[in-house]
């Protein structure tokens, strides 16, 4: 049974937009995460995915994340005391997804900052919504502003430029968006569908992707290591390829 009611990304993602923020989406649910993770990167938010709550818990003390997304159905939710509570310098708010019947067990003991929930099954534009709120008052964290990076391929959110080394790279925003979407999801092969709702928000046929990402290519690649690749039958991933799986 779904735990989702499905809405279109981006009558969704027009409601409520971020600003560049770090959501941790943490779910195991494969088509809640899809769901989710594409309307939340259309939205303006940069997102990091884990299907673990220990994982979740490690990654809230070892980086800045502004805002947590996460749904109480994980295998490892019970793995959760109060003993296990982190010391966090910087305590996120917390977006809970939960069945309805489990709202008097609302983790408590994650001890993060302000909380608050939608009952499963849910509307996007709710999530979005409760989102933009638990956010209106967190003050911009240093993180939102720092560049994102890849070896030598630098890629800064604050004023839309990209360099690969001290090469800048001359992108349209097609370009800049596959990029940010490759970069944000290093070592994750990026099926076409995927790459044709986040840059353009809609299907695309395979050869204006195939088209784009030669484009791409061309500007990224002309220094070793190439970071951009094929998966044939699958999509595009951005990486070392002797750093792949």
């Amino acid at each position: 049974m779904s735990t989702w009611q499905p809405t279109p990304a981006l009558k969704a993602a027009r409601l409520a937009r971020g600003a560049g923020q770090h959501i941790l989406l943490v779910a195991a649910e494969p088509i809640l995460t899809e769901l989710l993770s594409t309307t939340l990167e259309l939205a303006g938010y940069r997102i990091s995915l884990t299907p673990s709550g220990t994982d979740a818990l490690a990654q809230v003390v070892s980086r800045r994340i502004d805002l947590v997304v996460y749904d109480t159905d994980i295998p490892d939710q019970a793995d959760f005391g109060r003993d296990r509570r982190p010391e966090l310098p910087y305590r996120p708010p917390v977006l809970l997804l939960t069945e309805c019947d489990s709202l008097p067990r609302l983790v408590p003991e994650l001890g993060l900052g302000k909380r608050d929930y939608v009952t499963k099954p849910f509307r996007v534009a709710e999530v979005l919504a409760r989102i933009q709120v638990l956010l209106r008052d967190t003050r911009p964290g240093p993180s939102r502003s720092d560049p994102m990076h890849y070896g030598d391929l630098v890629l800064d959110d604050t004023v839309c430029r990209v360099r690969r080394g001290a090469r800048p790279l001359d992108l349209t925003p097609a370009e800049y968006r596959l990029l940010r979407h490759l970069l944000v999801n290093a070592h994750r092969v990026l099926s076409k569908e995927q790459i044709g709702r986040y840059v353009w928000g809609d299907h695309r046929c395979d050869n204006a992707i195939e088209q784009l990402v030669s484009r791409l290519r061309r500007k990224v690649d002309r220094e070793t290591p190439v970071l951009i690749h094929t998966r044939r039958g699958f999509g595009y991933w951005l990486g070392r390829a002797d750093s792949a799986n």
